[in-house]
């Protein structure tokens, strides 16, 4: 059962799963619901007494989950099915995202790109990164490098008509949602 213990801050017990190679926690409705948001959330993580800054992710269902870094998983060590205590704190610094290096080699090359990449907020190259990463085609991730250099040139900040709260990583991540437990995407 999930509880509140200050604004957008919630305590849950979850269990992990493999999805694939990928180790996540789907957390429960009750603790989803706390959050400040149906699509992502900066938030502090405190699991199993390890704290890190992420971005807790939507499902595509009303829900979020978390991605069990492997780092991490080592670390604590973690087997899938195992419960964990979390307590999640949304925060509204956003960390800096992971910039694919097909993004970050475009935006290096695109000197009349970088001032705007740099003032747009980090949850906003989140959603350029999230859309960007959001397919396995090649052809597809190309072209939405081209489209969102060219987007930002025209003085667009976000992505055009991106559901913040689909479940967009396409290894887990089935038409937007994430897939059943025990299955990838």
């Amino acid at each position: 059962m999930a509880s509140r213990i200050a604004p957008s801050t919630v305590i849950c017990t979850a269990q992990t799963e493999l999805l694939g190679d990928r180790m996540i926690v789907r957390l429960p409705a009750e603790a989803s619901a706390a959050l400040p948001s149906r699509g992502q959330v900066a938030a502090t993580v405190w699991l199993d007494g390890h704290t890190y800054s992420t971005v807790v992710e939507p499902d595509g269902r009303r829900g979020h989950w978390l991605a069990i870094g492997t780092g991490l998983r080592d670390e604590l060590p973690l087997d899938a099915g195992q419960s964990v205590q979390l307590r999640i704190a949304a925060v509204e610094d956003w960390p800096e995202p992971d910039v694919p290096d097909d993004l970050a080699t475009a935006l290096a090359g695109a000197e009349d790109v970088t001032a705007i990449w740099r003032d747009i907020t980090p949850m906003a190259r989140w959603e350029w990164v999230r859309w960007i990463k959001a397919t396995n085609n090649p052809a597809t991730r190309a072209r939405r490098v081209d489209v969102g250099l060219s987007k930002m040139r025209s003085g667009k900040r976000r992505p055009c008509c991106f559901d913040r709260s689909s479940c967009t990583d396409p290894e887990v991540a089935k038409s937007g949602k994430l897939v059943p437990p025990g299955r990838a995407g």
